[in-house]
C-alpha cells in the first residue's frame, strides 16, 4: 500500500478479532530518519540511534505495534525481510537494517498469546509491497486494539485505531500515519468534542480527579499513547527531520486533550525521502504541513473506528 509520498509503502497485520496488530512503513533507499518522543511512558526501538545525537542517518523501516513492549519484537521480522533483500547498513559480511519501532499498550496486553511478533512484522512488511492501494484506516494493524478518552476510566472510553492524512503545498508532500491510543479526549478541527469520555460533562477527569478517585486514575493509565510516522519528499538533514517530527507533535496536542501526559508514551518518527528541494524554508514548511496532517490523522483514527462488545466506536452503524 502507498502513503502518498513516492516510494513509501505501508502494510498491516491484524490479529483475529482485531484485538491487536502491527503496521509497517517501508521508505525508499536513502531515506533520512529521526524520532521525537513527547510522552513520559514510551516503548521504542532504535530511539538512541534515531535521536539527534545518534550517528545513524538512514532509516530502513518503521514498525508501529500493539502488545506493549512485547510488540517491539515485530521489528525482528522486518529486519529479517530487509536483510534477505540486502537492505541495511553494510558491515563485514552482512548488512544491518535500521528499523525503528514504537508500541501502544492495547487491549490484548492481558493475553500473552495474542501480540505481534516477528511473523506478524514480516507479514505486514510483505503486505506493504503487495499492492498500490491506500492504507486501511480504523481498527486495523497497530490501531486494532486502541482506545481513547480514558480520562474518567477505561469503561467510559471509545474505540480508536489508525488514521492517515496527506498535505501538499509549495511543491512538497507530507503524509502522516497515526495510531491513536491516547489517554485524552479527542477534539475536532472546529473545536467541538469528537470523542469525549462517556460520563456527564461535570465529571472529574484526569488529571483533575477528585480526592478518592485513585481507582479511576489507575484505570485511566492502563492503556495509552499516540504513535505515528510523518513522511515527506523534501530534502532534509537528520537534524531537520528530527525538528519536523518534534514539531509534528503539535498536531497531537491540537486533537487530544490532555496530550503528552505522564501516562502517555507519545512518539513520532520522521522520514524524508529527499527527492524535492524545498529551499531555505523547507523545515518550517514541512513542519507546518506535518502538524496539520498529524492532527487530521489523529482524528481520523477515532472517526473511522468501529466498536465491539467492550466499547463503542464512532463508525458504528
Amino acid at each position: 500500500m502507498v502513503l502518498g509520498v513516492d516510494g513509501v509503502r505501508v502494510g498491516t497485520w491484524t490479529a483475529p478479532g482485531a484485538v491487536t496488530g502491527c503496521t509497517v512503513v517501508v521508505p525508499p533507499p536513502g531515506t533520512v530518519g529521526a524520532l521525537a518522543v513527547r510522552g513520559a511512558a514510551p516503548g521504542t526501538r532504535e530511539a538512541a540511534a534515531l535521536s539527534p545525537a545518534g550517528t545513524v542517518t538512514t532509516c530502513h523501516a518503521v514498525v508501529l505495534a500493539g502488545g506493549s513492549a512485547y510488540g517491539l519484537a515485530a521489528a525482528d521480522g522486518v529486519m529479517t525481510r530487509l536483510e534477505a533483500a540486502g537492505v541495511g547498513h553494510p558491515v563485514p559480511g552482512a548488512v544491518v537494517p535500521i528499523v525503528g519501532a514504537a508500541i501502544v499498550l492495547d487491549a490484548a496486553v492481558g493475553d500473552p498469546t495474542v501480540r505481534p511478533g516477528p511473523d506478524a512484522g514480516a507479514a505486514a512488511y510483505d503486505a506493504a509491497l503487495a499492492d498500490d492501494a491506500a492504507p486501511v484506516e480504523g481498527r486495523v494493524g497497530a490501531g486494532a486494539g486502541c482506545t481513547v478518552a480514558k480520562v474518567a476510566g477505561l469503561e467510559h472510553a471509545w474505540r480508536s485505531g489508525q488514521g492517515v492524512a496527506v498535505r501538499r503545498a509549495g511543491g512538497v508532500t507530507v503524509a502522516a500515519l497515526v495510531v491513536n491510543n491516547a489517554l485524552g479526549e479527542v477534539v475536532d478541527a472546529d473545536g467541538t468534542w469528537l470523542a469525549r469520555a462517556r460520563v456527564p460533562d461535570g465529571t472529574p477527569r484526569y488529571p483533575r480527579l477528585d480526592p478518592g478517585s485513585e481507582q479511576a486514575a489507575a484505570d485511566a493509565g492502563r492503556a495509552n499513547t499516540v504513535i505515528g510516522v510523518v513522511v515527506t519528499d523534501a530534502r532534509l538533514t537528520k537534524a531537520d527531520v528530527h525538528r519536523v517530527a518534534d514539531l509534528a507533535h503539535s498536531g497531537v496536542a491540537r486533537a487530544v486533550r490532555p496530550a503528552h501526559t505522564a501516562l502517555d508514551g507519545d512518539a513520532l518518527f520522521g522520514l524524508a525521502t529527499g527527492t524535492v528541494d524545498a529551499g531555505p524554508a523547507a523545515v518550517d514548511l514541512v513542519a507546518d504541513l506535518a502538524a496539520d496532517a498529524v492532527a487530521d490523522a489523529t482524528r481520523r483514527a477515532v472517526r473511522l473506528a468501529t466498536g465491539d462488545a467492550t466499547l463503542p466506536g464512532l463508525a458504528d452503524g
